[in-house]
This record gives C-alpha cells, structure tokens and sequence, in this order.
C-alpha cells in the first residue's frame, strides 16, 4: 500500500466547516481530491450503502439527528434500511464529510480523521 493516498473523493458540503477543514487537509496532503457536492448530486441508494459499508458505519451512525426532517419524519424508531431510504431521499441527512480514498472510507468526524486514509 502507498505510503500516501493518491486519490480522494470527498462528499461535500461547502457550508460545512468540518467539511471545509477536511477538504483543507486533503488538499494540503497534496491530493486533488474530486468533490462531490451531494446535495446537488446525492449518492444512489446502492452508492450511498456501499459508501456506509465501506467505512464501516450502520446508517444510524451516519445520520444528523439534529436536522428538522429528522424529526418530522419521525426517524427516532426507524429501521437501519429505513433510515437510508431517509438519508437517499433527503440528502441532508447524510452526515458529513465522507471521504474515500485508495486507502479507505471514512466518516471524517472530527475532520482529522481524514488523516487515517491519506
């Protein structure tokens, strides 16, 4: 395995600061990452469950509760498969930044834990 990644692709919200922070950190590991801003291009169902698998998470692991759809779709006793049928339709949802590279996937919460697969 390399000793740095040499692609990335981070799932993106610019309006995010642990979002901004992670992309900043690829960036300055010296990867140009691709950027996918999903909520203007949302992952599949079967993207965005390959993505969760990837990096190890059930959908409720990777879901913001605090959102107010979260609540008024009554989320709270939701089934793992529900909750990403949830997070397809309302791609606000997805937590974020995930980010893949060649060494992994990772939910990058805080954003240093990007640092685990560059």
């Amino acid at each position: 395995m390399a000793s740095t990644a040499e692609t990335a692709t981070i799932y993106h919200n610019p309006r995010c600061s642990t979002s901004r922070n992670t992309l900043k950190l690829i960036e300055e590991a010296g990867i140009e990452p691709t950027v996918v801003k999903y909520l203007e291009t949302p992952p599949s169902h079967d993207g965005l469950r390959k993505l969760l698998d990837d990096a190890g998470l059930r959908p409720s692991e990777a879901i913001r509760t605090k959102e107010a759809v979260y609540k008024e779709l009554g989320l709270a006793t939701a089934t793992e498969d529900e909750l990403l049928d949830a997070m397809v339709d309302n791609p606000i949802l997805i937590e974020r930044p995930i980010v893949v590279t060649d060494r992994g996937t990772v939910l990058a919460r805080p954003y240093e834990k990007v640092r685990e697969i560059l």
